[in-house]
């Protein structure tokens, strides 16, 4: 018997029904800086692709078609961006204000420090970025993001530190790896 191919696949891109095609695609082009990159139409649905990565044709693919009594509950729970580091992160805050994104929300994970705000059709985004620690998830507690950049990650060690299992990302990493390499048959 011989043991099974590893599988490789990695997450590609994103697609939802919007009601403002042109609306939405301006958000995320002016709020995360997407480009353009085809539109066009597919029997009764129009479609705008969006990419930041050249190597990717579109990694949101915008189409028309949501009904309007989605408001009452949005199967989305949230579409999910990283950022490196923290300038970027208050970048995004900035863009977002200025883009009229409602429902902002500083938070932190523990592992993560993030944002979270609604695009113009009431999806939920988060834009983060990785702390250098793990702990226990689900975690979420808000942060004072109009604090300096020290202050937020002091915020966010200190919530973090309180939990089950604090530790650097980088054995929580390992520790992956290892768990990762069982659960697909690997050796090593």
């Amino acid at each position: 018997m011989t043991a099974p191919q590893t599988l490789e696949v990695k997450f590609s891109h994103f697609g939802f029904h919007v009601q403002d095609l042109e609306g939405m695609a301006n958000f995320y082009k002016a709020v995360l800086q997407f480009t353009e990159t085809d539109r066009g139409g597919l029997g009764a649905f129009q479609l705008i692709f969006l990419s930041r990565d050249p190597d990717t044709h579109h990694q949101l693919a915008l189409l028309t078609g949501r009904p309007d009594d989605v408001q009452a509950f949005n199967p989305i729970n949230q579409i999910s961006f990283q950022v490196p580091d923290m300038p970027n992160l208050r970048q995004v805050y900035q863009r977002a204000l200025a883009a009229g994104a409602s429902d902002m929300q500083a938070t932190t994970h523990g592992n993560a420090v993030s944002l979270y705000f609604r695009d113009p059709e009431g999806n939920r985004i988060e834009v983060f970025m990785d702390t250098p620690w793990y702990c226990y998830q689900p975690l979420r507690e808000p942060i004072d993001f109009d604090t300096s950049d020290e202050q937020v990650m002091e915020q966010a060690e200190a919530i973090a530190k309180r939990t089950p299992r604090f530790m650097p990302r980088a054995e929580w990493r390992a520790e992956m790896q290892v768990r990762m390499n069982r659960d697909q048959g690997r050796t090593a």
